[in-house]
């Protein structure tokens, strides 16, 4: 996990994968509701007529002066359930984001992630 003293001094600056291949842009990140830390980065990716945000893990990421290095492929980040631009994500699709990682979503219907 990464700590930045203002998380919006981090928007747009660029998502890079493992091996340094950008991503897309740091839109917003998503905080765990039940230790209010990070937990995603909403990453915009797609052409610029047909952009979409996407949402990768930040365990293990890493913030540089210039970007944001996720310990997860391109490809898999870009495959990940997305939401429209001047979309909301809705709780159905917030399991099918942990699923798409592998992640536990845990027990119960309560909301597990709050953009910031």
């Amino acid at each position: 996990m990464f700590e930045a003293e203002n998380i919006r001094d981090w928007r747009d600056h660029d998502v890079v994968d493992e091996e340094g291949r950008k991503i897309g842009s740091l839109e917003s990140v998503y905080v765990d509701t039940a230790t209010d830390q990070p937990a995603f980065a909403a990453v915009t990716v797609g052409l610029p007529t047909r952009r979409r945000i996407t949402f990768v893990p930040l365990e293990k990421a890493v913030v540089a002066p210039a970007h944001l290095k996720v310990a997860w492929p391109r490809q898999q980040v870009k495959d990940a359930p997305s939401i429209d631009t001047d979309g909301e994500l809705l709780a159905d699709l917030e399991r099918e984001v942990f699923a798409h990682y592998g992640l536990d979503y845990g027990p119960g219907s309560t909301r597990r992630l709050a953009r910031r």
